[in-house]
């Protein structure tokens, strides 16, 4: 059984996504231990908590200096004992400690197709309305595992989609969550919870296929 911890801070659509999937079985295996955010008005944490979760606030605010509050969030993901920490709409960034130490077992879910518009400054709305600005015809989402750098991870799972001559941002940013970040998101751990997934010289290979 693979132990999930997730890290949020908003709305928490792909918690959502992932909490249905694991409830009509499309993610097998697998078990939230944990939702963790640094936000106390996160309704992810009201989402958690109708699921039965476990739910704990851990704040930067609340902490004299960036060390401690690494220190504390590291304890307590160490606490539940994760195999895995899903960052759905975690706007946190990662200690580099704590990326060391789960190294390949941290993922997250960016709302372009990778190299595209990802990177410092990349998160959000922004996203989509860089996509918009630029044109292109295509955009989508991706599941990487996470490492030192913003976005620069071995991808996991892609999925293309289509944009529209009169998309907005927002309609845009519907559209991909609906379309991509809420099925591959799942469909990447349930691959990982049964064991379909590896990551050698930073290309990730997956066995028996994704469909």
């Amino acid at each position: 059984m693979l132990k999930i911890g997730v890290l949020v801070s908003g709305g928490g659509t792909n918690l959502q996504a992932i909490i249905d999937n694991i409830n009509t079985g499309n993610i097998t295996n697998s078990k939230i231990e944990v939702v963790i955010s640094n936000n106390p008005n996160a309704f992810a944490l009201e989402r958690a908590k109708k699921a039965g979760i476990d739910t704990v606030c851990i704040s930067p605010k609340d902490y004299s200096d960036r060390s401690l509050f690494n220190k504390a969030l590291i304890e307590k993901i160490d606490e539940y004992n994760v195999d895995l920490i899903v960052l759905a709409g975690c706007m946190v960034v990662m200690p580099p400690e704590l990326i060391q130490k789960y190294n390949n077992k941290i993922i997250n879910i960016h709302p372009a197709l990778i190299p595209s518009f990802c990177g410092k400054g990349f998160y959000g709305l922004h996203v989509h309305e860089e996509a918009l600005k630029r044109g292109v015809k295509i955009t989508g989402a991706t599941v990487h595992f996470v490492d030192e750098g913003t976005d620069t991870g071995p991808i996991i799972l892609q999925k293309a989609v289509e944009v529209r001559q009169d998309d907005t941002p927002e309609i845009l940013q519907r559209r991909v969550m609906e379309e991509a970040e809420w099925k591959i998101m799942p469909k990447a751990i349930d691959l990982i919870a049964n064991g379909k997934v590896k990551v050698e010289d930073r290309k990730v290979y997956i066995s028996g296929g994704t469909k």
